[in-house]
């Protein structure tokens, strides 16, 4: 695993017409390897998501993101696948899916990016759709 700095833009358009974007840079890890990529970084309060780690696995047939601490879940991406999920958090958990529409990775042993388009819906009542847009590059003075 190498240091990295990765930059995240979360785009979400809400059922009912609400928008939601977020963007920011974390320090983080990443791994690329034969059979894909790995990248990690802990949340921030910008996030609402302060004390969890977020890992991101990145296969050619498949995305899993896995959260653990203060909200802990395991979503898993697969373009045209619909999947559901546990999501717990500190309230209570619920039932939620997300449906893939499009999946983008551009990532090499340096960084590059990678971009997600998925609808959410929780405990089968739709939600919105989601856009993430990540950046990763070595952070400078690394190999």
């Amino acid at each position: 695993m190498k240091d990295v700095v990765i930059t995240i833009r979360s785009a979400q358009n809400y059922h009912g017409g609400e928008n939601d974007c977020i963007e920011f840079t974390t320090d983080g890890k990443y791994s690329f390897g034969k059979s894909g990529a790995a990248f990690s970084y802990q949340e921030s309060a910008l996030t609402g998501l302060e004390g969890t780690k977020t890992t991101f696995l990145i296969r050619p047939e498949s995305i899993t993101i896995n959260r653990e601490g203060k909200l802990t879940s395991r979503m898993v991406f697969e373009e045209g696948k619909k999947h559901r999920f546990l999501y717990q958090t500190p309230y209570g958990a619920a039932t939620m899916g997300l449906e893939t529409h499009f999946i983008r990775s551009a990532l090499n042993e340096q960084g590059g990016e990678l971009e997600i388009l998925y609808s959410t819906d929780l405990e089968h009542n739709p939600i919105g759709k989601n856009n993430f847009l990540i950046t990763i590059r070595e952070q400078k003075g690394t190999m």
